[in-house]
């Protein structure tokens, strides 16, 4: 008995090969791509434990959950962390940055989240490269909520470690992954006592043993479904055009932003500006008396399959994301789940519009 996803022909070194250099073209990247046999943790804190330790100044960025995780880790390999926090509706700026600098001119390492999926923010990552840059500190960036949503040019923003998966905007799997290294990360790694080294977190394993030796053999047996996954979503992307995917992504949030605010029952965008919006999911504030939480389970009561998502931890009680991202990048998906927000406000004995929502959403650009 047969099955298609079973008894495969083997995935071979040149395949794999391959599917990694589709996503150097997808991220318009010289630098070397590994993709690791894991989700998008895997190579977030392998490059962080590969390039800091007790020497290291780290920035550490806090737009949201990931960059305190980070900052977690940095502070475990023995770094010195200077964490910068700006309240989760907004986003950090290039002069904050800088700021930091003045303050601190030790500092070598910056990490930063791009798009904060959890709270809605994206963090202008060009701007923010130019300063890093100039400061000559090694830039490690959290790409994996929007890679697919929105530009992501580790060369041209000057990022020394680009981590990105595949589950969010590019619609393909989770249990694969890939980060870019720049020459300046690489050596960074090779002059760290501390970098692990034969261990699934190592990079500087798969540098030695994969892209040293000319990517003739792996490391060890590949996630096979995974890298088939992976590499049948980067042929989706490349036949519809990296930029249309973006711009889809952007309509759908341009859409749910516009639509939420002309829903009404007191229902209003998470991130004040639109400028510090992600594409890839736009986060909504509840009013008061609403649980989020409660909120979303009443609309996914009638269909369980809508986007809808309440904040994580403390943010459970105040906050909805409309996970618009990968197939659910679409107008019928925004249309579907402000219809079942509505309904759900107004069984709370809250006045909605939903007719004027989904007019909102059809003139949204």
């Amino acid at each position: 008995m047969t099955h298609p996803f079973l008894d495969l022909a083997p995935l071979g070194a040149d395949r794999f090969a391959a599917i990694e250099d589709r996503v150097a073209r997808l991220l318009s990247t010289e630098q070397d791509v590994v993709i690791m046999q894991g989700e998008a943790l895997l190579p977030l804190e392998g490059a962080i434990r590969a390039t800091a330790g007790p020497g290291t100044t780290a920035l550490n960025v806090i737009t949201g959950p990931y960059g305190q995780t980070f900052g977690d880790w940095l502070r475990d390999c023995g770094a010195t962390v200077i964490d910068l926090a700006v309240p989760f509706h907004t986003a950090v700026t290039a002069e904050q940055i800088r700021e930091a600098f003045a303050a601190h001119p030790e500092i070598d390492f910056v990490s930063l989240v791009h798009a904060e999926a959890a709270t809605g923010n994206t963090n202008p990552v060009a701007e923010i490269g130019e300063v890093v840059r100039a400061h000559g500190a090694l830039f490690y960036l959290d790409a994996v909520a929007s890679i697919g949503a929105e530009p992501v040019l580790p060369d041209a923003w000057g990022v020394d470690l680009c981590v990105i998966g595949a589950q969010k905007a590019m619609g393909g799997p989770a249990g694969v992954s890939a980060v870019s290294v720049s020459e300046r990360a690489w050596a960074r790694m090779a002059a760290n006592p501390r970098a692990p080294r034969r261990s699934y977190l190592s990079l500087l394993d798969w540098k030695e043993r994969w892209i040293d030796g000319g990517r003739k053999a792996l490391l060890h047996a590949p996630a096979q479904l995974e890298m088939l996954a992976l590499e049948a979503c980067v042929e989706r992307i490349e036949a519809a055009g990296l930029e249309a995917v973006m711009a889809r992504h952007a309509s759908a949030a341009a859409a749910t932003r516009a639509g939420a605010l002309a829903l009404g029952g007191g229902l209003e965008p998470y991130v004040y500006e639109a400028r510090d919006a992600a594409p890839v999911a736009t986060t909504l504030r509840v009013p008061a008396g609403v649980v989020a939480s409660e909120l979303v389970a009443r609309a996914l009561a009638a269909d369980p399959a809508l986007p809808l998502a309440a904040g994580g931890g403390a943010l459970a009680k105040e906050m909805i994301r409309v996970n618009h991202y990968g197939a659910d990048a679409t107008p019928g998906a925004v249309r579907a789940s402000l219809t079942a927000l509505g309904v759900a406000l107004s069984g709370q004995g809250l006045s909605v519009d939903v007719e004027s929502a989904l007019r909102a959403v059809e003139s949204a650009k």
